[in-house]
């Protein structure tokens, strides 16, 4: 069975660390660490952990590269990035959140996972940025909290 390919937003890393998320962030890197998931974050990820405390940032030291892929940017990548500020599916000043849905979408992830509940795991913008993927000739992606993908693999 083909391992699921989990992208990482920002916010499961240090949710790693937060009362509310730790539990559900904790089991899903274990089951990277496990290989039963297998993991990508993107140069965005880097940048925004860049200014996080030093044990959150050390959480990817964790991690060898066979069990989280560090993606690098393309062509492709700002391509869909820009199309998705051009649709306005988030404000300017989020652009991050775009980039992150478009790494994950032209390397071929099969979720985004997310705590990001007001730019990515959002009704409204997982349908936006999907109808910018379909324009685009690329597949729809599923986006996901931690939560919704570890529960009832117990």
């Amino acid at each position: 069975m083909k391992k699921l390919i989990v992208y990482l937003d920002t916010s499961v890393i240090g949710g790693c660390f937060d009362e509310e998320f730790r539990e559900a962030s904790l089991a899903l890197m274990e089951h990277i660490r496990l290989g039963i998931f297998e993991g990508m974050i993107s140069p965005v990820s880097a940048e925004e952990l860049s200014g996080a405390p030093e044990h959150v940032r050390n959480i990817l030291l964790e991690f060898g590269e066979d069990q989280i892929i560090r993606l690098k940017e393309t062509p492709e990548v700002l391509a869909l990035s820009d199309a998705y500020m051009a649709a306005k599916v988030v404000p300017v000043k989020f652009e991050d959140d775009a980039s992150h849905i478009a790494y994950a979408t032209v390397y071929g992830a099969d979720v985004v996972v997310s705590w990001n509940f007001r730019h990515i795991v959002n009704y409204q913008r997982i349908h936006a940025f999907n109808a910018v993927n379909v324009r685009e000739g690329y597949a729809w992606m599923d986006i996901r909290t931690p939560m919704e993908l570890i529960y009832g693999r117990e």
